[in-house]
């Protein structure tokens, strides 16, 4: 019952991070010492378990795909994003650099845990590293922008599944780069039936292919996996940077703006550019106040996270 509840309570910081464009909820499955468990369990659907049904029966093939992790941590996930995830997006809209602050304290923490768990260092491993920070940081400009149309959802889901596995790379920053963010929320929270089933079929998809290819990577190279996944994480800082400015962006069909790029400032510069208060005292507090929250956070489930395969 312990565990359940505080895999329910790592889904839900899941489900929340998730929300915020710029923050993935593979970070959070990382620092809370879920994330290889929850790639390797994601990778088990598939022919292999119906195989394990048919010599071992329901209870066995139940025990295989793992549901006492599953269940717990996806009904985490689905409490936070139709409770949580209001809360969230309505910070987002009221105190943008506040919260910006507190999640870039909270990402930055989490390459120093990611960079914890590394047992040896070759230097071959840099070159994944920069590929990380350079997918990370210009994956946004590559994306398609479509309308919501069927295959655009289906689209965008399996691209935004595929990055929340990612630490560092957020799915809702991505959706919000295709001018799919507002569609795709909306319809979550006005209970779209048909809109969340055409973007959900898009997210299994997603989920059970990108998944097998980390669940392999961490098999046969794990150590520049996790080299992969520092970069990621700090080529996605950029994104939460509080005191930055749009400089560039292109139309939604709407007519919304969808940022690609920002300027990044210094907070007595971002005053005078902006003409706003950057409230640099609480800000720099938040952003320790995450430093501090993921490096505990880390250190108490460092030791759970090499889980692997069972």
């Amino acid at each position: 019952m312990n565990r359940a509840l505080t895999l329910y309570l790592k889904g839900a910081g899941m489900g929340a991070a998730d929300a915020v464009p710029g923050v993935s909820g593979g970070t959070i499955a990382f620092i809370t010492g879920i994330y290889e468990e929850l790639i390797h369990t994601i990778r088990r659907f598939g022919p292999e378990a119906i195989g394990v049904w048919r010599e071992g029966g329901t209870l066995r093939m139940l025990e295989f795909l793992n549901f006492g992790f599953l269940i717990p941590l996806m009904l985490g996930i689905l409490t936070s994003l139709v409770t949580v995830a209001h809360l969230v997006t309505y910070l987002m809209d009221a105190y943008p650099l506040l919260l910006n602050a507190f999640f870039f304290g909270l990402v930055l923490a989490s390459a120093y845990v990611v960079a914890r768990r590394l047992t040896h260092w070759n230097p071959a491993h840099l070159v994944a590293l920069v590929a990380g920070v350079a997918l990370a940081y210009y994956l946004p400009s590559l994306l398609p922008a479509g309308n919501d149309g069927g295959w655009m959802l289906f689209i965008a889901g399996a691209i935004a599944i595929s990055a929340m596995l990612l630490p560092g790379v957020s799915g809702s920053f991505l959706l919000l780069t295709m001018g799919m963010y507002g569609t795709v929320m909306g319809g979550i929270k006005s209970f779209d039936l048909m809109l969340i089933v055409k973007f959900a079929l898009g997210c299994l998809v997603g989920l059970f292919t990108f998944s097998r290819v980390l669940s392999w990577l961490f098999k046969h190279h794990h150590a520049m996996t996790l080299q992969l996944l520092i970069g990621f994480i700090l080529g996605s800082l950029p994104t939460l940077w509080p005191w930055k400015t749009l400089s560039a962006y292109r139309l939604a069909d709407n007519g919304d703006k969808i940022p690609l790029d920002h300027q990044l400032l210094w907070p007595n510069h971002y005053g005078a550019v902006t003409g706003s208060d950057p409230q640099w005292v609480l800000a720099f507090a938040l952003m320790a106040v995450g430093v501090a929250l993921v490096v505990a956070i880390g250190e108490r489930n460092a030791p759970s996270d090499a889980s692997g395969e069972k």
